[in-house]
């Protein structure tokens, strides 16, 4: 940490005193000399401030000569794509994310069991693109961006420091020249009380870790003498909220879990453990109808309860349903989909239908100048006609590939510091076109939907082949699986 600690290094702030009143909620930030970021002074760069407004560090604007600077907020598939894309020879690269790697979140569910380990769907940032570790003006900082001053090209931040009691939040600025806004959505809670205080999300890997070991510890206390039988039923009660892709294929790796490793290893209490789905709608709405029920008999076959009905409450030891049924439960499991975050709420940028940052076709911020929007966190503003995007992977991911060609292209031209490209030609606007989507319900049974819409006709196929070809698609992009490949090839 001894380079962060340098990076915000703050300089020294004179004790007069003119005005106790903030004017501004991001007081104006103070360069200082710092071997990496500034050839200034410090002294040429220390002001008079009023004790009420802090001092910081951060990177300053490019200078001729220099790179130009692209900085990513992020480091999801968006995020993620655009740095393995975007060329280190025209550009600088630093990205701001309270997270160091990108989880494949296809398979994260597979991890909260035991059938992957947490390591192999995490990449990190620096082995996705290697100029983050190595090139002299790219960096990567753990930080959360606080607000965006699009007027000057910046960025304000505060460094995560998240169970470190002993350290204080710093705060800093980085200038851009082309700003990229890839923070990402939160998972929707839709309002519903104890939801975050008692609910575990399936988003990071934390999550999975927190669900592994919960399973694990009331397996443990539910075999301790004295236990009640109605106490042992509800420890070992695992409720998942939410029958979307994720809700399901959790289900479905839990239900497997039960029935090879419960049975064998933890036989006194293997018929009090089962799961249960509770979802408002038809599971995996978006599927084909044959495919989801498909999916619905193969769940009910390996043990799974579903459930339909709408959350009213969440308490400590039992969910509420809005007909008044009490659900208690060990492990609640809560993946309803996903919704703005706090950050882009905040932002002053127009919205699209939704609430997410609005994008023109070439996923521009076009109320403002080299700033740009991709993945969760955006959507066609209406006036573009087209419709907002759905919260995938595979949108994420082809919006990063686009964005970095873009961003490359822009470059080349000439158009990579601020304010240098407004009028430039950028050619075809961005266009998706769906794939198809593809869920596991377990018992080496999964679910391929290749139509292009909901409402399109196209291959739809269930069972041990949809199986095979998902998680084939998926775990030759497993890292430590293509590390092996690269080893013996």
């Amino acid at each position: 940490m001894t380079w962060f600690r340098n990076l915000l290094t703050t300089s020294t702030i004179k004790s007069s005193i003119k005005s106790k009143t903030l004017i501004n909620p991001y007081p104006k930030f103070i360069f200082t000399s710092l071997t990496h970021f500034s050839s200034e002074s410090a002294a040429a760069t220390t002001e008079t401030k009023s004790p009420y407004t802090p001092t910081y560090s951060g990177l300053e604007p490019t200078k001729p000569g220099e790179k130009p600077r692209v900085v990513v907020l992020g480091t999801g598939w968006a995020a993620s794509r655009l740095m393995k894309g975007i060329n280190t020879d025209i550009y600088d690269v630093v990205c701001v994310s309270p997270r160091n790697h990108m989880v494949f979140t296809p398979l994260l569910a597979s991890t909260c069991v035991g059938t992957l380990e947490f390591r192999s769907v995490a990449e990190p940032i620096g082995r996705i693109q290697p100029a983050i570790s190595k090139a002299p003006g790219s960096y990567f900082f753990l930080a959360n961006c606080k607000g965006v001053d699009a007027d000057n090209h910046m960025i304000h931040c505060e460094t995560v420091t998240e169970s470190l009691d002993t350290l204080n939040p710093w705060k800093f600025k980085v200038s851009y020249d082309k700003l990229i806004i890839a923070s990402g959505a939160e998972a929707s809670t839709f309002g519903i009380h104890g939801v975050k205080d008692h609910a575990i999300f399936l988003r990071e890997v934390a999550h999975a870790q927190e669900i592994r070991r919960k399973l694990l510890l009331n397996l443990m206390l539910s075999d301790v003498p004295g236990i009640t039988e109605d106490e042992k039923r509800r420890l070992l009660h695992c409720v998942v909220i939410g029958g979307g892709p994720t809700g399901v294929e959790f289900s479905g790796e839990l239900s497997d879990f039960i029935l090879k490793d419960v049975h064998e290893r933890y036989a006194h209490v293997k018929d009090y453990i089962h799961v249960t789905l509770i979802e408002a709608n038809e599971i995996l709405s978006s599927f084909d109808v044959r495919l989801r029920d498909y999916a619905t008999k193969q769940l009910t076959k390996s043990g799974v309860r579903l459930v339909r009905g709408i959350v009213k409450d969440v308490q400590p030891q039992k969910i509420i349903l809005n007909d008044g049924t009490e659900v208690p439960y060990g492990l609640l499991v809560w993946s309803t989909g996903v919704g703005p975050s706090s950050f882009v709420k905040a932002t002053e940028f127009p919205k699209s239908p939704g609430g997410r940052i609005g994008v023109d076709e070439w996923l521009r911020v076009p109320s403002v100048q080299d700033v740009y929007s991709i993945g969760d966190c955006c959507g066609f503003l209406e006036s573009t006609g087209k419709p907002v995007l759905p919260a995938l992977a595979q949108v994420a991911e082809r919006q990063g590939k686009y964005l970095a060609h873009l961003l490359n292209k822009i470059g080349k031209n000439g158009g990579g510091r601020a304010n240098s490209a407004k009028d430039m030609e950028l050619g075809g606007p961005f266009v998706y076109r769906h794939l198809g989507s593809m869920a596991t319900v377990g018992r080496y049974k999964a679910l391929v939907d290749l139509r292009q819409s909901k409402d399109a006709k196209g291959v739809s196929i269930a069972g041990f082949s949809s199986w095979f070809i998902w998680r084939s698609a998926y775990l030759t992009r497993v890292s430590y699986l293509n590390e092996i490949l690269d080893r013996i090839l």
